[in-house]
């Protein structure tokens, strides 16, 4: 190794944001990327299905890429991998749960045949050209999920994956604390940690809390009781099976990512479904209330989700009744409380009794507070820390944690998209940066919506639009027919009539001026409608509709 050789550590997303998570690990000629997440649009993006990472750098950087590592199977870790295989086709190494998820995602873009897939479990060592990376049980609000420690060529870099500590997790295996010690002992060169919950104090409670409430539920509900949770939860889902077999009820799954986490889950072994009691949908109508438990998705309140559905009687097959027990065990993702207020509100609407995260325990986090934080860092001992997963007071707090914790301020990262962050054994900094940032996906358009786009679709949304429609001759450019003047999404036409005729006029007035000064081709018309248009609007209404001119020759 030259001396001179440093460890390239590349984000290119889940830093500053929640979602995206995707960071590139570089020596020499050898690169692997640890997760492939998505992110879900906010406000600002009309239209846009999902978010994924900008992967040039990788695209430009193809031959010495080694493989992807997944630490768990949740879509912010793994819901950008078809498309990053559409351009490279690597192989995936993954825990068993995490390797089906990613099967059924692949087997909807077509792409399963084509990739080769690595399981793996807790304790195996896989290399990746000069890496040699070990996988590390932990506990998370899904099974399988693990950290990594990276044997690197400068040393050793431990990342945690999405993780907390555990000590009564449901499948019995706690995180694996005892080998974070023993690499501590041996030396860290860097240690990466999950941020996300750095601002909470204490620890994060155990999922077996979430259980307990729900036995309470079902002991002492007579009615049907709806559970609303995040699909990837399995432990939390096991644990809804669990109450209800106890007290008698049949089950239905609703929800298409619901079915199909169930349905990986129940095949691999990590959900016990007891006989006879999981039903069918189709078939809630043959029980009493009492009889029933429905699981499903829509915890976020997703516009498509089974729950919304449900709550806007939109639902093919299930009914809201009056005194149903609806349970959303979830807490919101920051931006979706809009989304979950407007469905709890209309569930009560229903007649619905509703149960959310503010009244009971029903739900807690998968991530780690700061004792649990803390700890692991007492264990590591990392030379370097590098805080990731969170926005950028997550990171500044965790930051500020590992100061605390006698790790000295210079030898602290905070990371940003795209930012290189270069480790030597002695040394650690932020040096260059690499193309990255958000692709946006749009139905089947891969990155085809950019800002202009976007800026044009909020236009359209907030202000409307006005078409200009003007048919001129050949000969002499005269006006034939129009202008004639169309509004969708600015003003009711029948209740603006005046409006719509003065708008005619000075449409024609602008294209006799561009006539007078001789100016006849269509660049300028067009110019000449737009200004005097979108002025004439301002002026009248105070408002600034996209104006469209539509100029035609006969």
């Amino acid at each position: 190794m030259s001396k001179n050789q440093k460890l390239k550590i590349i984000p290119l997303g889940g830093l500053n944001e929640i979602g995206k998570n995707m960071t590139v690990i570089e020596y020499e000629n050898d690169i692997f990327v640890l997760d492939c997440g998505m992110a879900f649009p906010d406000e600002s993006m009309p239209g846009i299905d999902i978010v994924i990472p900008d992967i040039t750098y990788l695209v430009k950087n193809r031959q010495k890429i080694r493989g992807i590592v997944i630490t768990h199977g949740h879509e912010d870790h793994i819901g950008a991998i078809p498309y990053f295989l559409k351009e490279m086709n690597v192989p995936i190494y993954g825990t068993r749960l995490t390797l089906g998820l990613v099967e059924v995602k692949l087997k909807e873009f077509n792409l399963l045949s084509k990739t080769k897939l690595h399981r793996v479990k807790p304790g195996d060592v896989v290399k990746l050209g000069c890496f040699k990376i070990e996988f590390i049980h932990t506990n998370h609000s899904i099974a399988g999920a693990v950290a990594l420690a990276i044997n690197t060529p400068v040393g050793t870099v431990v990342h945690t994956g999405d993780f907390k500590v555990d000590s009564t997790p449901i499948d019995g295996e706690m995180i694996d604390l005892a080998r974070f010690g023993e690499l501590g002992k041996k030396g860290v060169l860097a240690l990466m940690s999950d941020s996300t919950n750095v601002e909470r104090t204490g620890y994060t409670m155990s999922e077996r809390t979430v259980g307990d409430t729900f036995e309470e539920f079902f002991r002492n509900c007579n009615s049907r009781i709806i559970v609303a949770t995040f699909a990837s939860n399995v432990h939390r889902v096991q644990q809804i099976i669990n109450s209800a077999h106890r007290y008698g009820r049949k089950v239905a799954i609703s929800g298409r990512s619901m079915e199909n986490v169930a349905e990986v889950a129940a095949t691999l072994g990590y959900l016990n479904i007891p006989e006879k009691v999981l039903i069918s949908i189709d078939e809630i109508k043959k029980y009493r209330p009492n009889q029933l438990c429905i699981i499903t998705t829509g915890s976020q309140g997703e516009a498509m989700s089974a729950l919304t559905r449900m709550a806007f009687s939109d639902h093919k097959k299930v009914e809201i009744n009056k005194g149903d027990l609806v349970i959303v065990s979830a807490s919101p993702i920051p931006g979706n409380e809009k989304q979950i207020s407007a469905v709890i509100n209309e569930l009560f609407k229903k007649g619905a009794d509703v149960v959310y995260k503010s009244l009971e325990n029903i739900h807690v986090s998968g991530h780690a507070c700061q004792e649990e934080l803390k700890l692991i860092m007492s264990l590591v001992k990392p030379k370097f820390f590098i805080p990731v997963h969170g926005e950028f007071r997550h990171l500044k707090q965790h930051a500020m944690l590992a100061e605390r914790m006698g790790i000295k301020q210079k030898n602290v990262i905070v990371g940003d998209i795209g930012k290189v962050i270069e480790l030597g054994q002695n040394s650690a900094r932020l040096n260059g940066t690499v193309q990255s940032g958000a692709v946006l996906i749009d139905g089947l358009g891969i990155g085809d919506v950019g800002n202009i786009v976007l800026r044009d679709r909020k236009h359209l949304a907030e202000d409307g639009i006005i078409i200009v429609v003007v048919t001129l001759s050949k000969q002499d450019g005269s006006i034939l027919t129009g202008p004639d003047v169309i509004s969708r999404g600015f003003v009711y036409v029948r209740e603006s009539v005046d409006l719509m005729e003065e708008a005619k006029t000075v449409a024609k007035a602008a294209l006799h001026k561009c006539a007078d000064k001789k100016q006849t081709d269509w660049a300028s018309l067009k110019g000449a409608l737009k200004s005097s248009m979108s002025d004439f609007v301002y002026k009248e209404t105070k408002r600034k509709p996209m104006v469209l001119p539509i100029i035609m020759e006969v």
